[in-house]
């Protein structure tokens, strides 16, 4: 009975012949060495793979190509003695295979030169001793007997191709060669390559940078990929780019070449050919295709729109299934842009495994793509390639691999599978290479774009009410938007709903000026401000006026415009107050809208002095009150008025009934390039009327026993009961009392009864709010009232009302049957 392990190591091997049969049919491809090194990363779970190959002399053993993680992770260095005590020299002399386990190599200095992790190694002759294949596994265990198995039949199709391209170091080169050390950057070229880029031997300066000036900017990036050394490890190189002949027009080359190791005493070197392949192209719709991409890119503000751009540009014109876009981030990929974005399309690995909705998963999860983010090229994998399984159902009909390299780092990768055997042309290899570098560059400005929108959208949140408050008779609803347009800078629009003392209601909108983080900082302070000047009770011209001269005195270079709304909840009266900023519009019960016709005074922080007018509004039962800043109703195509009118119409067309829902529309309507606030108010009305009794307490020696006998008599025609009266006669007796002794000036006694609660408030010309004693002796002879009062209400405060404090307390009366109502109905 064959055992499950076995029945799995079984077909990982069968595995390992399919993919090893397909590679090596195609012995021309230039990247077929790595191609099968890659194998090893796949089938044995190796994270380092390279072959090493006799030098000219058969005295040295170089590192001629490599994929997975780079050698220096594990101080493998980049050359070896044929003859030595290393095991890669033990291995190709005696032509057996070396497997050392961690401790082993602790004990074999010449196996690497720097302390890394633990780790196995694998050294494999090749065939007709061609040379080595070297693999590192960094798994406990190491290489089991499958992982060793593949390994062998890796080695064992490695047929090691003649050097491409033949191009001498030195000397003469032919026409369409070039030779680049890596080290200096100094490059020998043929005649032909200076024909190419339109330049006469005597003015070339042997700098690769005078070659790359004549590069389009946006190839740039994918060129710099071959010929830096620190991102690029040994083997084969390939790929297409624009320079721009002496007309101005774009002319495609196609480079191939070959990275090889440095000679003793010596650097790498880059050795390859260039050729126009112009002539190789149909037509010019793939520079098309990159320019659009190119002004698509340039609008891109989010990495969502960086992904739209992207799918635009490449799914349709290759015809390919899917597109995913990945940022890099902290060596794990992030997947933000999936093309189609159904879940069934893309690998079950990536539902199953993987951490979020979207994919999130270690670069080192996947090592055939990690490589190719090392390397920074784009890479091609046609059908049938076996990959590892989160990569294999992405492109069964093939696959292709974008990095995105932006700022000298790698910023993602973009994905694009074929679902049936897809033929990979010029065209769309040089396609890819263009647009790898465009996305790159937009998907780190993208990201920089969403990382600053969402902390000027966390500071204008933390400057905004978090939540309106429940008001008597009314309901109310407000919305902000952020510009969509003219940069990141924070607004300075904003909102807010004030309740005040006697069911009043304050609904205050108001415009800094300006886009910035100073603009966004005063209409915090302004909105502090008018908070703070509404609750002292002040009128509304008042409110208005002291914040105008907070604001002159502040001496800022902006200014603020501001409409401040006081509603009584009782009576429906309100008062209106602007300052350089838009009236109210009413929305009546009937359906009609109008624009309130309302004075006003200049903007806040102009004149030091200024006039601040109130007009009186009207509120029945129904109506809808609007304030908004000018981003809603300005645009530069229609004039405010015509705005306002717009805007009034559009709330005239909800239905009052669901303000979220109106609120909603009238921002959906709008063609919006400025940040907008809006507030929106349904006076509906208290279902019932306070009864209210105001009293002035002069300073007399009866002062209290007036205030109670007013009290007494008040009281008793609101029906109150003896018992209620009793108390709230002490009630009255005390706060009175503590007024006209503590305090100087105008002492007031209101009463209020809302069903069965009565408050008693004694109103006074001191600021000071009452202290309640921590401890009161026998022998003390004040100090008790404060406490008297605590105890007999439910509840007990002070709020400051115009310069001055107004102290209340709660007493809950006992039901009144059917007596006299609890209060008078509304209408």
């Amino acid at each position: 009975m064959v055992s499950e392990g076995a029945a799995v190591r079984g077909i990982r091997t069968e595995r390992a012949e399919i993919a090893l049969e397909t590679l090596t049919g195609d012995p021309g491809a230039p990247d077929r060495l790595r191609r099968v090194l890659e194998q090893a990363l796949v089938l044995a779970g190796a994270s380092f793979a390279g072959v090493y190959t006799p030098g000219d002399d058969g005295t040295v053993l170089r590192l001629a190509e490599s994929a997975g993680l780079p050698r220096t992770f594990f101080g493998l260095r980049d050359a070896y003695p044929a003859v030595g005590q290393s095991p890669a020299a033990e291995a190709h002399g005696t032509g057996r295979i070396r497997w050392l386990a961690p401790e082993e190599l602790a004990d074999c200095p010449e196996a690497r030169r720097t302390p890394s992790q633990e780790f196995s190694l694998g050294v494999l002759p090749l065939p007709a001793r061609a040379g080595l294949l070297t693999v590192v596994s960094e798994r406990d265990g190491g290489f089991d007997p499958e992982d060793r198995a593949c390994l062998e039949l890796i080695a064992g199709a490695i047929a090691l191709p003649a050097p491409f391209p033949d191009v001498p170091a030195t000397g003469d080169l032919p026409a369409d060669a070039f030779s680049l050390a890596m080290d200096t950057g100094r490059i020998e070229v043929g005649d032909g390559i200076l024909g190419l880029f339109g330049m006469d031997r005597d003015e070339f300066d042997g700098k690769v940078e005078t070659l790359l000036g004549r590069t389009v900017p946006e190839d740039v990036p994918a060129l710099m990929s071959v010929v830096e050394a620190d991102h690029m490890s040994i083997g084969d190189r390939e790929l297409e780019f624009r320079i721009l002949d002496p007309t101005g027009s774009p002319r495609w080359l196609r480079l191939r070449g070959r990275m090889l190791p440095a000679a003793e005493g010596g650097s790498a070197r880059l050795a390859g050919t260039v050729a126009d392949a112009s002539t190789l192209r149909s037509d010019v719709t793939d520079v098309a295709r990159v320019q659009r991409l190119a002004a698509a890119l340039a609008t891109a503000g989010t990495v969502k729109d960086v992904g739209q751009a992207v799918v635009t540009a490449l799914r349709g014109p290759l015809k390919a299934d899917r597109i995913a876009l990945a940022e890099l981030e902290n060596e794990r990929l992030v997947v933000t842009v999936l093309d189609p974005p159904e879940a069934e399309s893309w690998p079950e690995l990536w539902r199953s495994e993987w951490r979020t909705e979207w994919p999130d998963a270690p670069v080192r999860a996947m090592p055939t793509l990690a490589a190719v983010l090392r390397e920074g090229r784009p890479r091609i994998w046609p059908a049938p390639t076996t990959l590892e399984p989160a990569l294999a159902e992405v492109g069964p009909g093939g696959l292709a691999v974008l990095p995105l390299p932006a700022g000298g780092r790698m910023a993602g990768a973009c994905l694009i599978g074929w679902d049936s055997p897809h033929d990979f042309g010029p065209d769309e290899r040089a396609l890819l290479t263009a647009s790898a570098g465009l996305a790159g560059e937009a998907l780190v400005r993208a990201h920089a774009f969403d990382a600053e929108h969402e902390l000027v959208g966390m500071l204008q949140r933390a400057l905004l009410p978090r939540r309106l408050p429940r008001l008597p008779g009314a309901v109310a609803v407000a919305r902000y938007l952020p510009t969509t347009a003219g940069g990141l800078e924070v607004g300075g629009d904003w909102y807010d709903v004030i309740p005040l003392i006697d069911n009043h209601v304050a609904l205050v909108i108001g415009d800094v000026q300006g886009h910035s983080a100073a603009a966004a900082t005063l209409m915090g302070q302004m909105r502090t401000a008018l908070r703070a000047y509404a609750t002292e009770g002040h009128t509304p011209d008042v409110v208005v006026s002291h914040a105008n001269r907070l604001l002159v005195d502040m001496e800022s270079d902006l200014f603020a415009t501001c409409c401040y709304v006081d509603v009584d909840m009782e009576t429906g009266t309100a008062w209106c107050v602007r300052a350089g900023h838009l009236p109210p519009v009413l929305r009546h019960p009937d359906g009609t809208t109008e624009v309130c016709r309302t004075d006003g005074g200049p903007p806040l922080g102009v004149l030091e002095r200024a006039d601040f007018p109130m007009t009186q509004l009207g509120l029945r039962p129904g109506t809808l009150l609007a304030l908004t800043t000018d981003g809603l109703v300005e645009s530069p195509d229609a004039d405010i008025d015509d705005g306002m009118l717009r805007f009034a119409r559009d709330l005239g067309a909800g239905d009052p009934s669901h303000l979220g829902l109106v609120a909603d529309g009238l921002l959906g309507n709008a063609h919006r390039t400025d940040d907008v606030a809006l507030l929106l108010m349904r006076y509906d009305g208290m279902a019932v009327r306070p009864l209210r009794e105001s009293w002035t307490v002069w300073r007399v020696p009866e002062a209290a026993r007036h205030a109670r006998r007013f009290s007494r008599r008040t009281l008793r025609s609101w029906g109150v009961t003896d018992d209620a009266m009793d108390t709230g006669l002490l009630v009255v007796s005390e706060l009175v009392t503590n007024a006209l002794i503590h305090t100087d000036g105008p002492v007031r006694l209101d009463l209020t009864l809302v069903d069965h609660r009565l408050r008693i408030a004694v109103a006074d010309a001191s600021p000071r709010s009452p202290v309640k004693p921590a401890n009161i002796g026998w022998e003390a002879t004040g100090g008790r009232g404060i406490l008297l009062v605590e105890a007999m209400s439910s509840a007990w405060g002070t709020v400051p009302v115009s310069g001055g404090k107004q102290v209340w307390a709660d007493l809950v009366l006992p039901d009144r049957g059917d007596r006299v109502p609890p209060g008078r109905p509304w209408d």
